[in-house]
């Protein structure tokens, strides 16, 4: 019998991952840190005709994009003279289970289910996991979704516990934890218990998977304008997102394409504290994840994350939580559109971007997601009151993450605040070249470096002799 303690099962991660993913990662690895993150991508996952095939035989894929008049018009009074961009979104609650992440599954099960695995397990709390779920019910695979749900005290966060409750809608066992390093422990007892696939988001599928919706949304926009969209912006959580999409418009042939990233302001808020862990009223899309898997992305659930979002990112807006849900409550409003919070966080930045762009230069807000009794505001706002977080209508600034709420009094507030990418790339060398001189790395490794976050060999060398 196998030594099932949590130092035994973790000292196995590389063997139960290796077995899992069917990836040998380390034929990608070279040099002393560099990796061929192209020939791993080219390699590994799917051309882009077979992906749009595959997605349309599981109810994925082609959605519809709109523009949104009315939003639109109160970008218009609320900017300056020339200025006032043009907001198209995504509907990307259209896929089967309701969400772009719809797109990373079907890819990853497909897969599974081509090698010979009789079943697929996930660890999210997110939407990822009804995607999961969803596309496993349609190709007759078993499902296991691996959740954080509680804090220490068995309090669920009404997103969480509605994410679960759609798992559980599409046949999923949901193993449901508490906040914690338990979580992918478990995680990796299961995948070497059961011999299940491991339909990660950040396996080379889950993000060539979304390669197709940048395609989609460059092919859309230059039907409807005759153009590709000025800027496309991307909720930012584990990167796969920005990642996928950024990825889709080049091979589209939107170069010029600027991709921005997007997160809810969590500063100062822990995601693993058990203290921390109700006190964030959104539960993806946020700093709490952007940030570290921006400058570690390895830090994810397999030996090499598919998700490079400084390869991609050419700027980092941030908005608040209150910012999120007065657009929420606006689009359903005035657009007539009721959909949940993640994809809100891109359109409230996007609101912010379009009022400072000149007029009539294209933004695309690249998803919408599903929504449900969990995701709306008012009970996301009722749960953050009863644990003891100030809500009230004023200056945004105000907000502060685990402490207040504040909603902006009127749509001319809304105003995202860039983060430094300068900086978050300095982060990602030092991490990356922790314990080496540059003296030490091959010509190919600072290649690599350069490639990862887009400056040249000279600003990596000043990086590392800091």
């Amino acid at each position: 019998m196998r030594d099932l303690t949590y130092c035994a099962v973790m000292g196995r991660k590389n063997e139960i991952m290796k077995k899992a993913v069917g990836i040998d990662y380390s034929e990608f690895e070279f040099g002393k840190i560099g990796f061929d993150y192209e020939k791993m991508m080219s390699n590994v996952a799917y051309e882009m005709d077979d992906m749009i095939n595959i997605q349309k035989e599981t109810k994925v894929g082609n959605t519809p994009l709109f523009e949104l008049h009315n939003i639109n018009r109160l970008v218009k009074a609320n900017s300056a003279d020339g200025k006032g961009g043009r907001i198209f979104i995504k509907d990307e609650a259209a896929n089967a289970s309701g969400s772009f992440k719809a797109r990373r599954a079907a890819i990853s099960v497909y897969h599974a289910q081509k090698m010979g695995y009789k079943g697929v397990i996930a660890a999210t709390s997110g939407n990822y996991g009804a995607a999961v779920a969803s596309q496993a019910a349609q190709r007759g695979l078993k499902c296991i979704i691996v959740q954080e749900v509680f804090d220490s005290q068995k309090k669920g966060q009404p997103e969480i516990v509605e994410k679960a409750r759609k798992c559980e809608a599409f046949g999923a066992e949901v193993i449901q934890l508490t906040v914690g390093p338990e979580l992918f422990y478990t995680f990796l007892k299961l995948l070497e218990e059961t011999g299940f696939f491991n339909a990660s988001l950040y396996t080379p599928f889950g993000i060539a998977g979304v390669e197709t919706l940048g395609y989609e949304i460059a092919e859309q926009m230059n039907s409807m304008e005759g153009r590709y969209p000025d800027y496309v912006v991307a909720t930012h959580a584990g990167g796969g997102n920005l990642t996928g999409t950024a990825r889709g418009l080049i091979k589209a042939g939107a170069t010029g394409c600027k991709v921005y990233g997007a997160s809810v302001d969590l500063k100062g808020l822990h995601m693993a504290s058990d203290k921390d862990f109700n006190r964030k009223s959104f539960t993806t899309g946020h700093t709490g994840f952007g940030i570290p898997f921006a400058t570690q992305p390895d830090r994810a659930d397999v030996p090499r994350n598919a998700a490079r979002v400084l390869r991609y990112m050419d700027r980092y807006l941030t908005v608040t939580q209150g910012e999120v849900f007065y657009v929420t409550e606006m689009l359903a409003q005035i657009e007539g559109i009721e959909r949940g919070p993640a994809g809100n966080v891109s359109l409230a930045a996007a609101i912010s971007l379009a009022m400072e762009v000149d007029e009539g230069k294209i933004i695309v807000v690249q998803e919408t997601e599903y929504t449900g009794a969990g995701k709306h505001p008012m009970p996301q706002l009722t749960f953050a009151r009863e644990n003891g977080i100030k809500i009230y209508r004023g200056e945004i600034r105000e907000n502060v993450p685990g402490k207040t709420i504040v909603l902006p009094r009127q749509f001319g507030q809304i105003k995202a605040v860039e983060l430094d990418l300068k900086k978050m790339k300095e982060r990602y060398v030092g991490n990356v070249t922790k314990g080496f001189k540059y003296e030490e790395l091959t010509e190919d490794d600072v290649k690599y470096l350069a490639d990862e976050v887009r400056i040249d060999r000279v600003e990596i060398e000043k990086i590392m002799n800091k």
